[in-house]
């Protein structure tokens, strides 16, 4: 008889088999648990525990790969139809969710797609804040202005980068200035894997002034064993300190490498520190 681990491992395989089999049918929650014999109820919590994600969002990472695949040769229309979808607004909805982009963005490389960028000054060094009209897309270090708008330049190739201001690079700047009493909502336009942001959003969930490690980011998402996914994820985080990565330390204790340079992870960690005792 088996035991119930490897039950419903198997119960969970053979849902995966089906949907990778079946997803131009978009089958709903009733079909799939239906399909390996489970009430959809218990089906929905063991799926997610054991993959990580629910079965709809499964499905929508498998008709986006699959949309991906036939789109630059396909209009928008033909591709939601050929990737099971009602029509163009569900393709818009599932791209803008999962890839942080429209499909007409993703079709055409990003190539419509404006940047505006200016510089200023926080308590760490000089910072490159870069933002689209849905939000602010990159924000990093540098002492040298040709180096971060390289960088810049290499996470959106095919943009349109202008150096000018705007009110959402200033609702961001408030933060770096320590202006806390007068923070507006401030708005991300992030573009990453549905990892790389479940990782990010873990982050954001670390309080000022406390620290967490790789390890308990991965348990925090999950993933218990995909600590060095984690860490490479961090490393990608494309907008310093408002997403804090430089909390996140190794288990040792030691405070482990920051993209733009420890010496500057250690000075924020320690700022932080001391102005929480402040408070």
């Amino acid at each position: 008889m088996e035991n119930t681990k490897e039950y419903y491992y198997n119960k969970v395989a053979n849902a995966i088999e089906y949907l990778e089999s079946n997803f131009i049918k978009q089958p709903t929650l009733d079909d799939i648990a239906k399909q390996v014999h489970i009430s959809p109820y218990h089906f929905q919590k063991i799926f997610t525990e054991w993959v990580g994600v629910s079965p709809k969002k499964y499905l929508q990472f498998l008709s986006i790969r699959h949309a991906k695949q036939i789109l630059n040769h396909q209009t928008l229309a033909e591709t939601a139809n050929n990737t099971g979808l009602s029509g163009t607004g569900r393709l818009h909805d599932m791209f803008v969710n999962i890839e942080g982009m429209t499909p007409g963005e993703y079709k055409n490389g990003g190539k419509k797609l404006a940047i505006n960028y200016n510089f200023s000054e926080s308590y760490f060094g000089k910072i490159l804040i870069a933002s689209t009209t849905k939000g602010i897309c990159h924000i990093g270090f540098s002492g040298e202005g040709k180096i971060a708008i390289s960088d810049l330049s290499r996470r959106f190739p095919n943009a349109l980068i202008y150096n000018r201001n705007d009110e959402i690079q200033n609702s961001a700047l408030a933060f770096f200035n320590a202006d806390w009493n007068n923070l507006s909502e401030i708005k991300l336009h992030l573009k990453g894997t549905e990892f790389q942001l479940k990782v990010w959003d873990a982050l954001l969930k670390i309080p000022m002034g406390s620290l967490s490690t790789y390890g308990e980011i991965a348990q925090h998402i999950g993933k218990p064993k995909a600590s060095r996914a984690v860490g490479t994820a961090i490393g990608n985080n494309p907008i310093a300190q408002l997403i804090p990565c430089h909390r996140v330390i190794q288990a040792s204790g030691n405070s482990g490498q920051y993209y733009w340079g420890s010496v500057r992870k250690k000075a924020m960690i320690g700022w932080e520190a001391a102005k929480l005792e402040s408070f």
